[in-house]
């Protein structure tokens, strides 16, 4: 069913206000059946961004916050990369955590063009958003490119299990060949 774009959605709310505005001494209601049947017929629901795994954002980088959190341009919050994790560089720098983070920087520099796409749960428990990292420009996985050169090891957590195999797989590559934090830590 089509959604009724945001913009119509405030027009009519504002609308049937003035509607509900007394005149001497009574209110009109005749905008109220007509509003209420276009959000009925329209399926009008406000446009509350990404929610299942179809949905995507493509966006741009605002910047590296270290190996697996990002900032972008149209959330006003974190992205945390599901499925991997890298060292901590706040509130102390574990080993390759800054390494990480400068990986992820050559990545996906700050104005970079990504399309973030959720899994089964968008937000985690700390108010982050959760995604798969894709570059636009060659469509790549940028949470498996961290895993397979080792600056990155695989975190499970349910139910956001998507690439979970794939990214086990890199990481037993990469641990195999001593690449990254592999050899370094």
């Amino acid at each position: 069913m089509p959604l009724l774009p945001i913009g119509i959605l405030k027009v009519l709310v504002l609308t049937e206000a003035f509607f509900l505005l007394p005149e001497k001494g009574r209110h009109r209601r005749p905008f109220s059946l007509v509003l209420a049947v276009a959000l009925v017929l329209g399926g009008c629901q406000p446009d509350a961004g990404p929610t299942n795994d179809r949905d995507a954002l493509q966006t741009r980088v605002d910047h590296v916050v270290d190996g697996d959190t990002i900032w972008v341009d149209d959330l006003g919050e974190s992205v945390r990369l599901i499925g991997i994790d890298t060292p901590e560089i706040y509130p102390e720098q574990e080993c390759f955590g800054v390494a990480a983070r400068l990986r992820l920087m050559e990545l996906i520099p700050a104005g970079t063009r990504v399309e973030i796409r959720f899994d089964t749960d968008e937000i985690d428990r700390f108010g982050r958003y959760l995604g798969y990292v894709y570059r636009e420009t060659d469509d790549l996985l940028v949470n498996l490119a961290m895993v397979e050169a080792g600056y990155a090891v695989t975190l499970r957590i349910e139910p956001n299990l998507r690439f979970a195999d794939e990214l086990r797989e890199a990481e037993e590559g990469a641990a195999e060949r001593g690449a990254g934090l592999w050899s370094a830590c």
